[in-house]
């Protein structure tokens, strides 16, 4: 079985970076669940930043953001309740929605997502010698949280790292991916991506990567990512340091 379309069988797999949601975890956790939570709190959690480093910081990446440098404190909390009903990929809203979040993680109102074979998965692949790293729209701090708060338990012991669009830019963009090599200091064709969106599959083997969908059962898109390999679990696929 190739592992992308471009790929010949058996290459090599030193690298597994995978996508949070739709692919380790419930898609519908994040929209049903994390971001009403961070929503209904967004107005409360800005004005409690008032006089703080990150409240500036807040500021000054809104007004950026929006074009408007005289935006006061009601306009941002307007920009990012906007954003976050448009879901959109700004890093102000992400790293608001990681700190509110932070709070329900640390307070047990909040779990992450985990498919019951991804932990088996990702220990499988430790073993191998593969290692295993996250990249995620949602900043690094809230992927952290969510496999730190697993509902499978703390997780975070079989991860080697995270991506975020911070370190990485977009997941579509296959500049993004070439980044996350050099950072990792990983040949492209020796990395596996796992996702459940095929511009993001595209974009990592435009980067020379090798790439495999992933769409669960109840995923209403569908059970093939066009163009490439389409698993519905992780452990649906066996790596080792040689290839599949």
């Amino acid at each position: 079985m190739p592992v992308s379309s471009a790929a010949d069988e058996g290459r090599r797999v030193t690298a597994v970076v995978l996508d949070i949601e739709g692919t380790v975890g419930s898609l519908t956790h994040v929209r049903d669940v994390l971001f009403p939570y961070a929503r209904e709190r967004l107005a409360a959690w800005v004005r409690q930043q008032r006089g703080t480093d990150r409240y500036a910081e807040l500021l000054r990446e809104t007004r950026r953001l929006t074009g408007d440098p005289h935006l006061d404190e009601a306009g941002v909390i307007r920009a990012l309740t906007a954003w976050s009903d448009e879901d959109a990929k700004v890093p102000p809203l992400k790293s608001a929605q990681a700190l509110i979040w932070a709070e329900g993680y640390a307070d047990g109102s909040l779990h992450g997502h985990v498919y019951p074979e991804v932990p088996t998965a990702l220990e499988r692949w430790a073993r191998a010698g593969i290692a295993r790293y996250v990249y995620s729209s949602g900043a690094r701090a809230a992927q952290h949280d969510w496999f730190a708060h697993s509902d499978l338990g703390d997780l975070t012991g079989l991860l080697d790292g995270y991506f975020d669009l911070t370190d990485a830019g977009s997941k579509r963009e296959a500049d993004s991916y070439r980044t996350i090599s050099r950072a990792l200091g990983v040949a492209p064709a020796e990395i596996l991506f796992f996702s459940d969106v095929r511009e993001e599959l595209d974009a990592a083997v435009a980067a020379g990567w090798q790439a495999v969908g992933v769409r669960r059962a109840e995923d209403p898109r569908g059970a093939v990512i066009e163009g490439h390999p389409t698993v519905d679990r992780l452990d649906g696929i066996r790596l080792t340091p040689w290839g599949l």
